[in-house]
């Protein structure tokens, strides 16, 4: 009797030992996934706070006169000679106006800079719009300049000390003035889903590098897919099992893990240097990234057909089936949704590379908007990289915006994978 309750101490010892084990088990993985989660948070948060004021802009309402001894002098409403009319002192004119006591020629340059170089563009497609407007007074509103931007979206704060922030105590003053007479408002920045690239921050779009990153994804696509999913089926149902295909196999999982940048550096050497591809376009970014996710397509292709029932493909060709038939009419279109995913998987995780682009020059800066895949272009993630690197203080807003835009499209595409697999997928 002695030794059966010693003997079921220890077991309850043993038991009691067991489930410590798995409650600190379970703490650790509810601390992981938590720690993770904050992380998450964090990220977003960063990105977030950075970024939202990217998509607002200030913008200026100034007094201009339309001079026509400045725009026409010659009267003859010559259009060459109204695009290259002197706008910018009609802008600058509106400004000393404003501010007569203005008179020492460094005041008045920093004067003139309150307001963005666009103030130029925008006269001049007014004054090509409606030539009727020449000669006379208009009230016009213009993108401030990227200081007074910051300024009034408090990035910048006005009771710090001059010497911590790029703008003087003259130029808020002025900034006031205007503030106090209704002239300066913040908009959505429409400008920023329209416009290409610029080296001034409050003219910068990312217009040209989301066209850019769609015309490179496509040729990736029309690359990748087919080829992909047609080699998955050779090497799943037709191709012989010996020692050539298995090598084929291990390299393909190799390749899966290979950095991007060296895929770059291939599609330097051969695509660039040897096919002369044009250099910084679409087509060969969409070259390089089509080598980069074949292995993904491949693999997950593979595994789509793998977990179709062979019962399917052995009904087939009992009915009289080729092997072709079977695969292509039966075992193809199961497939199918585990195929998309992983297409969808690997079409944004190429979406997201920076490495691979910048060696083929993709880094170059295009303010022009690709039309075609051929045209110099750059993408989003390099466009990220590029404002990353500028020393403006408003493209660290441009860069946390362009990323929540792109996340936006990766976070979309990982979404729809999932939906598609929820929806298509049939469970055996």
């Amino acid at each position: 009797m002695t030794e059966l309750k010693e003997s079921m101490k220890k077991a309850r010892a043993r038991l009691k030992k067991r489930h410590a084990a798995e409650t600190r088990f379970k703490a650790f993985g509810i601390g992981a996934l938590a720690f993770a989660f904050l992380c998450v948070v964090m990220l977003f948060t960063s990105i977030i706070s950075n970024g939202y004021t990217g998509f607002r802009q200030t913008y200026v309402q100034i007094d201009v006169f339309m001079d026509e001894g400045i725009i026409d002098p010659k009267g003859d409403r010559d259009e060459k000679a109204l695009r290259t009319a002197d706008y910018a002192k009609i802008v600058r004119q509106s400004l000393y106006d404003k501010f007569p006591e203005v008179t020492a020629r460094r005041d008045k340059r920093t004067l003139a800079n309150l307001v963005s170089s666009s103030a130029v563009y925008d006269l001049r497609d007014m004054v090509l719009a409606n030539q009727a407007i020449i000669g006379q007074n208009l009230s016009v509103w213009v993108m401030a300049s990227d200081e007074v931007d910051m300024l009034v979206k408090d990035v910048f704060k006005r009771d710090e000390p001059e010497n911590t922030r790029p703008i003087t105590n003259m130029e808020i003053a002025w900034v006031e003035k205007l503030e106090a007479e209704n002239r300066v408002e913040t908009r959505f920045n429409t400008n920023f889903f329209v416009a290409g690239d610029s080296r001034e921050p409050e003219q910068a779009g990312i217009r040209g590098a989301l066209i850019g990153s769609a015309l490179t994804m496509l040729v990736t696509l029309a690359l990748s897919f087919p080829l992909g999913v047609m080699a998955a089926i050779y090497l799943e149902e037709f191709a012989p099992k010996n020692k050539f295909t298995h090598i084929v196999e291990v390299n393909i999982n190799n390749l899966a893990a290979v950095p991007s940048i060296v895929f770059g550096l291939l599609g330097l050497a051969i695509f660039l240097n040897l096919f002369g591809m044009p250099r910084s376009a679409p087509v060969a970014g969409g070259f390089v990234l089509a080598l980069m996710t074949l292995p993904t397509i491949i693999i997950a292709s593979r595994a789509a057909l793998k977990s179709i029932p062979p019962s399917i493909m052995e009904a087939a060709i009992g009915v009289g089936a080729s092997k072709m038939q079977a695969v292509f009419h039966h075992q193809l279109p199961l497939a199918l949704p585990g195929i998309l995913t992983g297409t969808i998987i690997g079409m944004a995780q190429a979406l997201g590379e920076t490495a691979p682009l910048l060696m083929i020059g993709m880094v170059a800066f295009i303010a022009d908007v690709p039309g075609t895949p051929f045209d110099p272009a750059t993408v989003l993630p390099v466009q990220v990289y590029l404002w990353a690197d500028s020393p403006e203080r408003a493209f660290v807003e441009k860069t946390s915006a362009a990323i929540m835009v792109l996340l936006g499209f990766l976070i979309t595409m990982n979404a729809l994978a999932v939906l598609l697999r929820k929806k298509l997928e049939r469970r055996w």
